[in-house]
């Protein structure tokens, strides 16, 4: 299929007359999900205009910010790929030019769609991997089966983050009404306050899915996005290891719409919740952002390679994926998107 435009974006689609997929091709981006019924696409759309990544500049883009994040945050759509790093670079690696998040979501893919497959391809030139992707969406389904795979190229052993940061925004997800369900169990809140005083939630505390301390000596029962005004948040969830598969689901009961995720547990221990209401005050989020990340993947936390590695595990599970020289690793989940509550 021929390249579309999307929000000003170069993209590919793939529709099966109950769904539609677009993949932008630079970042690589599952921008939308979207019933062709209602036209609800439930990933989230930033609040401000995106460019294609390459044609950031922070002297003639200041409305990105100038620092790590910026180059991702002027491409940013809907489900970005956390690929070899999930979190911040080191100093070091932002002075020689290294992204938040890894450079899979900031590189052009090379991507295609055909016979109701979509594929995407791309080699990260400083991490020295192959990552691919096939979507599938079959005739009369409401399920899109994906398959990953990251080939190292580098004649080195290499621990890698890898994330799936899958982000929900309006007008799906909305304050006190958008419900989630997932099949996790301990949890435990960011080690340290990234909120700029914002956050409600007890800072490092450990509980059990769903129920989080807060400042207050409350606790919050994360299955409803939250109804504060202005709020932000991390926590990670160890998915449930007596499980095969590993899930989570979020409803809309007036739009009656869900959208879930499932994966191997094995491939992906970690589901991380991301949570920005207009806390954020700095361009580009000018303080109007609303989004939820259900960010699924090998870590528990987005930090630095260093903090990665140094960290190791979490209640007795690793934070991170070996891939050994020159060898191939390849993951299954699917997504779907059907009326009604639906979970696994």
């Amino acid at each position: 299929m021929p390249e579309i435009e999307y929000l000003g974006r170069r993209a590919v689609s793939l529709a099966n007359g109950l769904l539609e997929v677009i993949v932008t091709i630079e970042g690589g981006h599952i921008a939308a999900i979207r019933d062709l019924a209602t036209g609800v696409n439930p990933l989230w759309t930033p609040p401000w205009p995106t460019i294609e990544p390459s044609a950031w500049d922070p002297a003639r883009h200041p409305e990105y910010g100038d620092n790590p994040e910026s180059r991702l945050l002027a491409g940013i759509l809907g489900h970005n790929l956390c690929l070899d790093l999930w979190g911040a670079p080191s100093a070091e690696e932002a002075a020689a030019g290294m992204h938040v998040h890894g450079e899979a979501g900031v590189i052009p893919h090379e991507v295609r769609s055909s016979d109701g497959t979509l594929e995407q391809a791309a080699v990260l030139p400083a991490s020295q991997l192959r990552f691919e992707r096939r979507i599938r969406l079959r005739p009369g389904a409401r399920r899109l089966e994906i398959e990953e795979t990251v080939e190292n190229l580098s004649p080195w052993d290499r621990p890698v983050a890898w994330t799936q940061h899958v982000t929900l925004g309006p007008p799906f997800l909305e304050k006190g009404k958008t419900e989630f369900r997932a099949n996790a169990t301990r949890s435990k809140v960011i080690e340290h306050d990234f909120t700029g005083g914002k956050g409600h939630m007890q800072t490092g505390a450990e509980f059990d899915w769903p129920l989080v301390p807060c400042l207050d000596g409350s606790l919050e029962d994360m299955q409803v996005f939250t109804s504060r005004a202005v709020s932000a948040a991390f926590t990670t969830h160890l998915m449930d290891p007596r499980a095969e598969t590993a899930w989570f689901a979020a409803w809309h009961p007036e739009l009656n719409l869900t959208l879930g995720y499932a994966w191997k547990q094995a491939d992906f221990p970690w589901l991380g919740i991301w949570e920005e209401n207009c806390s954020r005050t700095a361009p580009p989020w000018n303080g109007v952002t609303l989004a939820r990340g259900m960010e699924f993947g090998v870590s528990p936390f987005p930090e630095s390679r260093r903090a990665m590695i140094d960290r190791g595990s979490l209640f007795g599970v690793k934070g991170y994926r070996w891939v050994p020289a020159r060898t191939r690793v390849t993951v299954q989940y699917e997504a779907w998107l059907e009326p009604g509550p639906s979970a696994g």
